[in-house]
């Protein structure tokens, strides 16, 4: 297959499945890594696709957003490393703030049952797993519900984390940088993250690796809003020195 036949199934890809990585195109088309990075280079060039950490989106598409059983599904043994690094940032006593995000949710159901905390949530598919833990009071934040994750958004939303004060948050992104701050899809939900942040003393960053250097179209704070980011080690040692410069501990479970 010559180069822009290549290229064309490559952007194709990536149309249908609002993105595509640079392994599995590898992969797919039985050429080095290297290959694909030029051929992302040279769509990204064309204006065509927009290179991201990883692979490459389709221009147009920073309001992409998969659903919730595919972003469960995705970099799952990442995510489970994560989940035990942040089982260390639980406060002995006190509240937690948990963001809507498959991450999250997996801190949330390997929460110990022994654990004695107040938590705080506007994620439906989070409270669901907690409500019948026995040693947490758990506070489901209202509002309208955002089909695509299952979470409340808007006004009430808002207002409800406008009246609270929590120890820890554990907050998710669609993407992060040091240079374009923390990302997500959708304005609503960019918004409660907001003022979740706003109503945590510590804010903890889940996100695995390869939502490093993606941009989404609504923004919700700046790493330095972060304390600490917890991620994979696919994050490169030199990216989390960037990160760290700016003030945000990093760990690469």
């Amino acid at each position: 297959m010559y180069a822009p036949e290549r290229q064309q199934e490559i952007l194709r890809l990536a149309r249908d499945g609002g993105r595509v990585d640079v392994v599995s195109l590898a992969e797919e088309f039985q050429v080095t890594a290297e290959t694909i990075r030029r051929d992302l280079k040279a769509l990204d060039r064309a204006g065509l696709l927009r290179r991201v950490h990883g692979g490459a989106i389709p221009v147009g598409r920073l309001d992409f957003e998969p659903d919730l059983t595919e972003r469960e599904s995705t970099a799952a043994d990442e995510k489970d490393r994560i989940v035990k690094a942040a089982l260390a940032e639980l406060p002995t006593e006190g509240t937690l703030i948990l963001d809507a995000g498959t991450t999250v949710a997996r801190l949330a159901a390997a929460l110990p049952l022994e654990a004695e905390l107040t938590v705080v949530t506007h994620s439906l598919p989070i409270a669901a797993r907690l409500a019948d833990h026995p040693g947490l009071q758990l506070h489901l934040v209202g509002g309208r519900v955002r089909h695509r994750t299952r979470a409340a958004v808007d006004a009430w939303a808002l207002r409800a984390y406008g009246e609270i004060r929590a120890d820890v948050l554990f907050v998710a992104a669609n993407g992060y940088s040091a240079e374009h701050g923390l990302t997500t899809p959708d304005l609503a939900e960019a918004a409660v993250k907001r003022a979740a942040i706003a109503a945590a003393r510590r804010v903890v960053l889940l996100a695995d690796s390869t939502k490093h250097g993606q941009e989404h179209f609504a923004r919700f704070g700046d790493l330095s809003d972060v304390d600490l980011l917890i991620t994979d080690s696919g994050l490169s040692p030199e990216d989390a020195a960037v990160i760290e410069r700016g003030g945000t501990e990093v760990v690469r479970a």
